[in-house]
């Protein structure tokens, strides 16, 4: 009996380069091992693909890659707390996440301020203005910090759903924020 669609397990499969998603590999890797999903009429419309490296699927559909290459890069010599909220923002993205990891983007920099001497409860833009006062934002960094605020703002307050562009702005600004507060200062005092 033959499905409408149905998977086919496949030795292997047209070859694709990829970069494995899943958190502790992270490899640039080519694969040729895996599955195909066939629809009813023969065509391939997804594939899973055997990373070479970790030996975990990666599915390939129209046209997400899950889990996909997370936004941002580690970043050393940070805080425990900070960490974990800085990498669960990049584990959002890999799963296109987008509209959390700027939620979680929000919630990072109130953790940041918090952690270098603001007090609790205040609110956001006290938070943000904190950072900005106490100089921890590099020089001429207002207009990013405004534009991140405003995101956050977008994101918590209103109905609105963010986008990859939206998570790249906000991870690219606090990857460059950690780097200038946790891990330029910590790669010194090694």
């Amino acid at each position: 009996m033959r499905y409408k669609s149905y998977w086919l397990n496949e030795s292997q499969l047209e070859p694709r380069s990829y970069t494995c998603g899943y958190q502790g590999c992270g490899h640039d890797v080519g694969s040729d091992k895996g599955w195909n999903f066939i629809d009813g009429e023969g065509q391939i419309i997804a594939a899973i693909y055997i990373c070479p490296i970790c030996q975990r699927p990666t599915f390939f559909g129209s046209p997400s890659q899950v889990p996909g290459k997370a936004i941002g890069n580690k970043i050393e010599h940070l805080p425990p707390e900070i960490e974990q909220l800085y990498e669960e923002i990049r584990k959002s993205t890999s799963k296109e996440a987008y509209t959390a990891a700027v939620l979680a983007g929000r919630k990072l920099l109130m953790h940041i301020a918090v952690q270098k001497g603001a007090k609790e409860n205040l609110k956001f833009v006290d938070y943000v203005n904190y950072i900005a006062d106490s100089h921890y934002a590099p020089p001429n960094s207002q207009p990013w910090i405004d534009r991140i605020r405003q995101k956050a703002n977008e994101a918590n307050h209103e109905i609105k759903i963010m986008n990859r562009n939206d998570a790249i702005e906000i991870i690219d600004f606090l990857e460059m924020l950690l780097k200038f507060i946790y891990e330029f200062p910590g790669r010194v005092n090694m």
